[in-house]
């Protein structure tokens, strides 16, 4: 029988070394699902890749093995300690919170939401979607929407951009007075750039490969703008750097860091990386002067911030909750009457298997009387499994699919049926 698992890795689970590695960039997508959905068994997929999580969404019987050696060839090594899994309506809970903004670096973050969108409308364009995962993600994005109305999680200092702000802010002091440096125009450096417009920062500068980007963000928070051709000399004149762009590799290393440090004059220079893979190779942190925070180091900061948003957290986790009864609803009625159907079939086959082997034993038996032995023997089968079936209907949604897989397992049955066309969600790009 079909399963929905869920499997990945996280800032929970993996450092940020490992979490680089296993970061789908743009272009890598859809190559990497239509490879998922070719395996033998495997008929749905969905790959969420942020810079705090790494996850994979699929339907198929047993993918766990085709899926996290996937992983594990991607990641270059072992990676046992790292993964989690999650099945069914545990998976679904998973994606719900991850919506939400309750399994994040930071609680209640709004970008999450978009991400996931954008990582669903990936897998639509791949046509690696299908009916239980179409309606895993649109169930899931309506409760991050949900949750987002009728709380106030989000509200405040509510994403990773803004935590690299305060960070900056905590280390060099007043911001108004720097000049920032903002490598990247995707929406991560849109965020910094609004924090550190909110904080009176007036001398920016955004470098991008795209120039047409990088003006459309300076002009929007007062800055200027340039291509990467001008980094040096922009990092000789900069107190904060903020890098966030989608390159493969680092685009900061420490020999050239070393040689705009001795340009400075003793200045010191604060270097905040969010790419995943990272911008700036690790080794800067050695560079005399030079202060760098990464993904893993602005996690340390944040520590607190679930205590904070504890009561709209609790709040929040109602609201899963309750969306998940929904789901685990309509995850039981996809297989009941498939599950029944295959009951029946095996009853009506041990039937027909008891008669045929006995059809030589009866030398003196009328066909009527013959039919009367066939009435009685399926009589008998079905009253043995009136009450298995009568209890099957009237299963709580949230007990349903556990039931329906034990008892698909005690008799054997072989795997269910599509669910019926009215059942599946409709496909279509999301819009708005």
């Amino acid at each position: 029988m079909s399963e929905l698992l869920a499997l990945g890795a996280s800032h929970k689970t993996a450092p940020l070394a490992v979490r680089e590695r296993l970061a789908l960039l743009d272009g890598q997508v859809e190559p990497f699902l239509s490879e998922l959905v070719a395996h033998p068994g495997i008929t749905e997929a969905v790959a969420v890749s942020t810079c705090n999580r790494t996850e994979l969404y699929v339907v198929g019987e047993d993918p766990e093995p085709a899926v996290a050696s996937m992983l594990a060839a991607r990641a270059g090594g072992e990676l046992a300690d790292a993964l989690y899994t999650a099945r069914n309506c545990d998976a679904a809970r998973h994606l719900y919170r991850v919506v939400s903004g309750l399994d994040s670096m930071v609680v209640g973050e709004a970008e999450i939401q978009g991400q996931v969108k954008r990582a669903y409308e990936r897998a639509l364009a791949a046509h690696t979607t299908g009916p239980m995962t179409n309606k895993l993600f649109r169930a899931a994005l309506a409760t991050g929407k949900r949750v987002r109305t009728e709380t106030t999680i989000s509200v405040g200092q509510a994403s990773v951009a803004s935590v690299a702000v305060e960070s900056a802010r905590a280390l060099v002091g007043d911001l108004a007075s720097r000049h920032v440096l903002i490598v990247g125009a995707g929406e991560n450096a849109e965020q910094v750039a609004r924090a550190f417009h909110f904080h009176g920062v007036t001398t920016m500068f955004v470098a991008n490969r795209r120039r047409d980007r990088a003006i459309a963000l300076a002009q929007r928070f007062g800055g200027a703008s340039g291509s990467f051709d001008a980094l040096p000399e922009e990092l000789v004149r900069a107190d904060v750097v903020v890098s966030s762009t989608a390159s493969p590799h680092a685009i900061i290393g420490p020999e050239e860091l070393a040689a705009v440090m001795a340009e400075r004059d003793g200045r010191p220079l604060l270097l905040v990386d969010l790419a995943v893979p990272r911008d700036i190779d690790p080794g800067c942190s050695a560079v005399s002067g030079v202060t760098l925070l990464d993904m893993d180091a602005l996690q340390a900061q944040v520590r607190g911030n679930l205590s904070v948003r504890r009561e709209e957290a609790r709040r929040a986790e109602a609201i899963v909750e309750d969306e998940i009864q929904s789901f685990a609803g309509w995850l039981g009625r996809l297989e009941v009457l498939p599950t029944l159907s295959a009951l029946r079939s095996l009853g009506d086959s041990i039937v027909d298997g008891l008669l045929a082997e006995n059809s030589g034993r009866w030398e003196s038996l009328s066909e009527r009387d013959a039919e009367r032995v066939e009435a009685m023997t399926r009589a008998a089968v079905n009253r043995l499994l009136h009450e298995p079936t009568a209890r099957v209907r009237s299963l709580d949604a949230a007990d349903r699919h556990a039931r329906l897989s034990l008892l698909r397992e005690l008799f054997g049955l072989e795997e269910a049926a599509a669910a019926d066309a009215d059942e599946a969600a409709e496909v279509r790009r999301l819009h708005g």
